[in-house]
């Protein structure tokens, strides 16, 4: 294994996937400060980029209070996906999260969650605190891949 989780690339074929465990995928979190949040709204999947702080094994993200993601995510189950990709090395990870999303009311909560300093990368009012517990979390890696085999053209194509 190497440090984030996952058999190390001499041991994987080229453009393997390796899984990764719950701390490197948590390790992983904690090092992206932007990732996609996934939430039903009138009954379809809809995604959007936040940005976001891990605080312990829970996210927090801070929404518009009278925004369709704030209310999409009170008390329901969400998804949240993270990752780096390299496109020219064909390397990189991806992370995702499962669990329950309620508002932050509490104001204990609330003050420790205050204290993270996440602020928001736009410019209206985000006063609204979601925290999603890290109920599911998975991961994997991927190695580089071989270039494609490239199909040769006939003679006179």
């Amino acid at each position: 294994m190497d440090s984030l989780g996952s058999r190390t690339s001499a041991s994987l074929a080229p453009g393997a996937l390796a899984p990764l465990d719950r701390a490197a995928c948590l390790a992983l979190l904690a090092a992206r400060p932007v990732g996609r949040l996934v939430f039903t709204h009138r009954a379809l999947p809809d995604v959007i980029p936040v940005n976001y702080r891990l605080h312990g094994e829970m996210l927090v993200i801070r929404l518009s209070s009278g925004s369709v993601a704030a209310s999409a995510t009170r008390d329901a189950v969400v998804a949240f996906e993270v990752d780096d990709i390299d496109v020219e090395a064909r390397t990189g990870w991806s992370v995702t999260v499962v669990g329950r999303a309620h508002e932050i009311t509490d104001a204990d909560e609330l003050r420790q969650v205050q204290a993270l300093e996440l602020s928001s990368w736009v410019s209206d009012t985000r006063d609204h605190y979601v925290a999603v517990a890290a109920e599911k979390v998975t991961g994997r890696r991927l190695f580089h891949a071989a270039e494609p085999a490239r199909a040769e053209a006939a003679p006179g194509v």
